[in-house]
């Protein structure tokens, strides 16, 4: 008798056992399933190491051992993480900030597939114009054809033709002995009719248009089999496109596949790939799809035109040389009577077009070998931008600088950044081509959308019912991650880490998974606090849906709208990994740990009682409209610290990151990048250098890390060779680099790990086998200071090096500035591949923190509290008043309402985002910003400074 299973019921719970991973102290955790679970605290107390070196790691594990041996093979094991047990785990899925493609060819349209869906539409749906004509292109069976030429053309003679040649050069000698031997006698040849002769040939040099004339009749009923006959004949001949000529020999166009018929241009039948930038069949032929070319900048390329070509005015070649190019330069200047030493602004500008872009006329270029032997080359001169664009892709030198340095990125002149054929653009629905569509943000799109059978046909609406409800949910969902402002074009690399992982969440949702674990990495990034209501309602809406949901997370509103929250503490690094607090918000609100403390008001981040007055200069920038920016024009007050916000998407970062700092870096550096369209910009004598502190990784690969980023690690380097072991074993400053030989482990070279390639996943680096993960050999690790090795050192946090070099200035100074902006969790030598975005940024303001300023700097950061604490802000706030206070200027784009309510000057965008921003809906103080009724920041910072 087989027993019936006792039902033990679901485990209503997960629980972590032993969790010893990075700086957890044996951590034993339990939360609910199916709920929305906070995990928060200070920066570096452990946060991710639970949540996704743990939880993440355990469950992505237990998924590879479900693969039999015989994949595991190819895909090999994964290492458990340091934990006793995990019990109660679902399927997890970890939404990250660092997953979207940096690829060019990936958007917001193809990462959400909205755009693969409008592909289909069109290709379905589409309606396609003559991009000659504006006319819509016509499709026509047989029947249709033969019977709109009987009723046109009634008791008329007419020629039947069949297209074989369109605006081509040749001779065409084959084909007309190919037509001859077909039976045909005649030809249309450039709108005259002849006779097919043998050996019969065209001018090769001249454009022709070939028409085989089929038949030569008078439409009428009785002969409206022949008619019929020669209609399927020159259809079978021309591939599916026939003209008539009538008497007066005007030309008419009829076909089976898409025409113009005024024009007579054809398209191809419409496939979703039509419309793909990243298939051949749709992509622009100029740009190959990705909507700008690089070109030759002709001022890069004379930078000074004041100096003549033979002292280097020609930027690329130098000043002269005896090389083949000033030999071609010199007889060019022979046959165009100008002179290599005269200023190259004196020439003609005929003169100077020769120069860069060539000509056709023949040139003598005498190269003298010696006193005997001359020799003459006759030669055609392409121009000196010919040659960088040869050199560049043959990768020569030729006596030449890289290509690079005079290259600037441009809008493709042929599809003006649309990234496809103008064929693919003249389909259209509701008047509208699919690059229209993809230039809307979220919300205009889903206007758009809304009630869009009642302007299409019957047909359709047929073909595109199912393609319109997919495409409808999606935009709904990226609508309720608070991503409204966005559009289908946006390239994913120019996404933040919090939008990217807001879209991969809004396509988590639509999946409508049920009883997975979802782990997000603060999801909040980069939201305005009006769209935070939105995207809490969205984590329920999963949560709902059966789903557990566990997200790192340090925003208030999240906290408190949480089902359960855990805190980890007590501080950061060495001192966290502990859990410091768990249960419900209310729970949590009754006990004593920092996070509670700034939660309940017992702590805050005080306002400060005055102002500051700045210096009284200021810098102006005047009609801004890049992307949604509507002619902005604002004033920026020197000397003191200035918050820009507004709703994600209002134009912050098209006002600021893409264009005061491309002006201001240009000015400054010469730097490239060209900065969106403004008129005018004033003040730039009042500061002397910008510096821009972002969020981008501090470096690529793991042998980059915050030593070697702030430079503290060549002052490192320098005191381990001047220890007297160094200098009896005889070492320089070089033995102590993992970057070169010598003193570096030779099996990972210097690396400390070495990388396992995993065939279907991402590789896997282990400790080196012959170092153990210390980068050095055997001999380096012998020389110490204070009993440290330099693999010790680098195995530091930052807090305990500041005290253990604290007698040596150079290396204290830069190492405490670290300290100072709250990274002391971190280690000297942590791999930057490691560090978040919010810590890289924090990496490079210590860098400029340690560096002398002339107290004349205007410093932009774009949302450096992110990943921050409440604790974590405040300290943050100490740092930049203290650069604020020594006369330099900083500009913070934040939604953060503890950093905007304590900046002297606020600049707010609005109202909205996408098209409905781009205006300046304020500029004054924090106090005056609260009395705007139409700004949403206003709103919301009235509450947080208790303002009535």
């Amino acid at each position: 008798m087989i027993e019936k299973p006792v039902d033990l019921g679901e485990q209503s719970e997960v629980e972590v056992y032993g969790a010893r991973v990075h700086n957890l102290k044996n951590i034993d955790v339990s939360f609910p399933r199916n709920k929305l679970v906070v995990v928060t605290g200070l920066s570096g107390s452990g946060k991710s190491s639970l949540a996704f070196d743990t939880i993440y790691a355990e469950g992505q594990r237990r998924y590879m051992e479900t693969f039999s041996a015989y994949s595991r093979q190819f895909m090999g094991g994964m290492e458990r993480p340091d934990v006793d047990k995990v019990s109660g785990l679902s399927p997890v899925i970890a939404i990250e900030q660092k997953t979207t493609s940096k690829n060019p060819r990936s958007t917001v349209g193809t990462i959400t597939e909205i755009y693969d869906f409008m592909r289909l539409l069109y290709a379905r749906a589409g309606e396609a114009y003559s991009y000659v004509t504006g006319e819509k292109m016509e499709r026509m069976s047989e029947d249709q054809i033969l019977k709109t030429i009987t009723t046109k053309f009634e008791g008329q003679p007419v020629n039947i033709l069949a297209p074989v040649v369109k605006g081509r050069k040749g001779h065409y000698r084959e084909l007309f002995e190919q037509i001859r031997k077909q039976g045909f006698l005649k030809v249309w040849v450039d709108g005259e009719i002849v006779d097919v002769t043998p050996k019969m040939q065209l001018d090769r040099y001249k454009i022709h248009d070939i028409d085989i004339v089929v038949d030569r009749l008078i439409v009428s009923e009785k002969d409206s089999k022949r008619l019929h006959t020669s209609i399927q004949s020159a259809l079978k001949t021309a591939k599916g496109i026939i003209r008539i000529a009538d008497r007066d020999n005007n030309v008419f166009y009829y076909s089976k596949y898409l025409m113009d018929p005024v024009s007579g241009i054809s398209y191809d039948e419409p496939q979703p790939n039509t419309f793909s930038f990243n298939s051949p069949y749709g992509a622009c032929e100029k740009c190959d799809g990705l909507g700008y070319i690089f070109e030759v900048d002709e001022a890069s390329v004379i930078p000074n035109p004041k100096l003549s070509i033979l002292n280097g005015g020609l930027a690329p070649l130098g000043e002269y040389r005896e090389t083949w190019i000033f030999q071609v330069l010199k007889s060019l200047a022979k046959k165009y009577e100008f002179s290599l030493s005269t200023p190259i602004d004196k020439l003609p500008r005929e003169v100077l077009d020769i120069i860069l872009n060539g000509t056709q006329d023949m040139i003598t270029v005498a190269v003298e070998y010696n006193k005997w032997n001359v020799q003459n080359y006759q030669i055609t001169f392409d121009g000196i931008i010919r040659m960088l664009e040869e050199q560049q892709e043959r990768r020569s030198d030729e006596g030449m600088e890289d290509m690079e340095n005079y290259r600037v990125l441009r809008t493709c002149p042929v599809c003006e950044g649309a990234r496809l054929k103008k064929e693919s653009l003249h389909f259209k629905i509701d008047h509208k081509n699919i690059f229209e569509l993809a230039c809307m943000d979220i919300r205009e799109l889903q206007e758009w959308f809304n009630n869009l059978e009642d302007r299409l046909n019957e047909r359709q609406n047929v073909i595109g019912k199912e393609i319109l409800k997919e495409i409808r949910a999606r935009i709904v969902f990226l609508l309720d991650v608070g991503l409204s402002y966005l559009t289908l074009d946006r390239t994913a690399r120019t996404l933040s880490g919090g939008e990217a992982q807001r879209i991969r969440l809004a396509t988590q949702i639509g999946s409508q998974l049920m009883n997975v674990m979802y782990i997000l990495d603060e999801p909040s990034i980069g939201l305005h606090q009006r769209d935070n209501e939105r995207l809490i309602h969205a984590l329920k809406n999963l949560r709902d849906l059966g789903n557990t949901v566990l997200v790192v997370e340090h925003d208030k509103d999240m906290i408190l709208e949480a089902d359960h929250v855990i805190d980890m503490g007590p501080a950061a690094g060495m001192h966290g990994g502990e859990i410091v607090a768990q249960g419900t918000p209310a729970e949590l609100m009754t006990m004593h740990t920092l996070t509670t403390s700034y939660l309940n008001g017992e702590k805050s981040i005080a306002v400060p009682k005055k102002r500051r007055e700045g210096n009284g200069k200021i810098l102006s920038l005047r009609k801004a409209t890049g992307h949604n920016l509507k002619k902005v024009s604002v004033d920026f007050p020197l000397g003191k610290l200035i918050g820009i916000t507004g709703v994600s998407g209002s134009g912050k970062s098209s006002l600021i990151t893409e264009t005061l700092y491309p002006i201001l870096n240009h000015y400054f550096f010469r730097a490239k990048k060209q900065p969106l369209p403004y008129e005018s910009i004033e003040g730039l004598d009042n500061i002397d250098k910008v510096i821009e502190i972002d969020q981008t990784p501090i470096g690529r690969t793991p042998r980059s890390n915050p030593a070697t980023y702030t430079g503290v690690f060549s002052d490192i380097r320098n005191l381990y060779f001047q220890l007297p072991e160094s200098k009896i074993r005889g070492y320089k400053p070089g033995r102590f680099s993992f970057n070169v030989k010598g003193g570096r482990c030779e099996t990972c070279q210097g690396g400390g790990m070495k990388v396992i390639e995993m065939n279907f996943l991402p590789d896997v680096q282990v400790p080196c086998e012959e170092c153990g993960g210390r980068r050095y050999n055997r001999e380096t690790l012998e020389v110490r200071y204070r009993g440290k090795s330099i693999s010790d050192v680098l195995d530091m946090s930052i807090e305990t090096a500041c005290d253990f070099f604290e007698h040596i200035p150079s290396i204290h100074r830069k190492i405490r500035t670290l300290f100072d902006v709250g990274l002391g969790y971190i280690t000297l030598g942590q791999a930057s591949t490691t560090l978040s975005g919010g810590e890289a940024q924090r990496v490079k303001l210590a860098t400029e923190l340690s560096k002398k300023d002339t107290g004349n700097t205007f410093y932009i950061l774009d949302e450096p509290t992110t990943g921050l604490h409440f604790e974590d802000i405040n300290v943050l706030l100490g740092v930049l008043q203290q650069l604020v206070d020594k006369g330099n200027t900083v500009l913070v784009i934040e939604h953060n309402l503890d950093v905007i309510k304590v900046v002297d000057h606020v600049i707010d965008l609005g109202p909205e985002g996408g098209s409905g921003g781009g205006k300046i809906l304020f500029s004054g103080t924090p106090e005056g910003l609260c009395k705007v009724k139409e700004s949403f920041t206003g709103q919301f910072l009235k509450k947080e400074m208790g303002i009535k």
